[in-house]
């Protein structure tokens, strides 16, 4: 590789529900990455934490690892000293190891839910001063967390769903029947229970009544610490946009209308039906996404015939909520609607979508093939980063109460 290329570090899996679906957009986005700009290497953290480096990453057939495939990788730990480069330090196996950085100029975070998606990478990334593609700190934090994500958007303006929160009980699983029931209030059933901080719907559950609801709740509460029920909504129609600034002016790709076969869409679903194919290049052209891997098997319509109005109100509210936490990345934005009474919500908000939504930019009124995407998400890390540094000593003269002595 030239020394001018820039090197590009790519995160996935970690400790959350979500780590096989991480793999995936992680092994897609080392594909599809331009050679010819960007050396990229994959950092797969398992799902017990531990950091991992070598070539054999690359394979989609090495997970989950063996014994003998995990002896072709190294573990790493990252540096989190701020410096002229991010860096990856070895871990030494030997008295006299010697332990050379692994220096990178850019993260991608391919993380998904948890430890990661919500804010966790991102504030390792910014303690340790590293350039990151996607959504910062703050936008992460609230938009996993769907109950503060319909506070936020409820106060500007964008329309949702009334929820309650339930918080899993401080031993076991299980509440109470009248607790639920106080709890609940005077939510009418059937009603839609999910936990508070995941996606790739696990755990999604339609409950017909008080006993269905508390018996949803443990699987929830064994992932996540909270779940939040809301009123189903019949007739029910979906519609996803993402939206991006990474190109310039703050840009809209195509909308998608999922096709389901079944009330809600479930987990293997979306991410295991014809889960096999290859996605992406590793050459360094410009490439298109591959429909085989991921989300991308589950059938949909792009572009579908929309009302106007309602076309318009779609991408109203998504500009709307990426202005309201100053968005970066390429989010993905989720809206359900009543196909008969035309009312819309908007439904949740994917930090960093599966497969990053690249069909949704290759679909777009001005398309941008998936290689393009990650390029324009890779330079607005960097600027991001730039725009955001502090001075060598971000001490200001006049509130140092230490004497300077180097």
């Amino acid at each position: 590789m030239s020394g001018s290329l820039k090197k590009v570090a790519v995160f996935f899996g970690g400790r959350s529900p979500e780590h096989d679906v991480s793999v995936v957009t992680g092994l897609q986005i080392l594909q599809a990455i331009d050679s010819a700009r960007y050396e990229a290497f994959p950092v797969y953290v398992t799902p017990t934490g531990e950091w991992l480096v070598g070539d054999v990453l690359r394979q989609r057939a090495s997970y989950l690892l063996t014994p003998a495939l995990r002896k072709q990788t190294r573990a790493v730990v990252p540096d989190i000293k701020p410096g002229r480069c991010a860096s990856l330090l070895p871990v030494k196996t030997g008295l006299l190891a010697r332990a050379t950085p692994i220096e990178f100029d850019v993260a991608i975070p391919a993380f998904h839910g948890l430890y990661g998606e919500d804010g966790g990478a991102q504030g390792f990334f910014e303690l340790a001063g590293i350039p990151y593609a996607g959504m910062r700190l703050m936008a992460s934090t609230v938009l996993m967390d769907k109950s503060a994500t319909k506070k936020m958007l409820h106060a500007s303006g964008v329309p949702v769903l009334p929820c309650v929160v339930l918080r899993r009980p401080k031993q076991g699983y299980m509440i109470a029947e009248d607790v639920l029931e106080r709890e609940i209030g005077d939510m009418a059933f059937p009603c839609i229970v999910k936990p508070s901080h995941l996606g790739s719907s696990i755990g999604v559950a339609r409950v017909k009544n008080i006993q269905e609801l508390r018996a949803a709740l443990p699987r929830i509460f064994e992932y996540d610490d909270a779940a939040i029920v809301e009123p189903f909504v019949e007739n029910l129609v979906e519609y996803n946009v993402a939206v991006s600034k990474a190109f310039g002016a703050v840009r809209l790709s195509a909308i998608e209308r999922p096709k389901a076969t079944e009330e809600l869409l479930d987990f293997k679903q979306k991410y295991l039906s014809g889960a096999g194919g290859k996605s992406g290049s590793k050459s360094g052209s410009k490439t298109v996404g591959t429909i085989s891997q991921g989300m991308l098997s589950l059938t949909r319509e792009l572009n579908p015939p929309l009302a106007p109005d309602m076309a318009a109100n779609i991408k109203k509210w998504a500009l709307a909520m990426f202005e309201a936490v100053e968005g970066t990345g390429a989010p993905r934005i989720d809206f359900i609607g009543n196909a008969k009474t035309g009312e819309m919500w908007l439904n949740e908000v994917n930090p960093w979508p599966g497969s990053i939504g690249y069909f949704l930019w290759e679909a777009a009124a001005e398309p941008v093939l998936f290689t393009d995407l990650l390029s324009g998400l890779i330079e607005e890390a960097l600027a991001e980063n730039q725009g955001r540094k502090l001075p060598a000593d971000p001490v200001p003269a006049d509130a140092r109460l230490f004497e300077r002595r180097g």
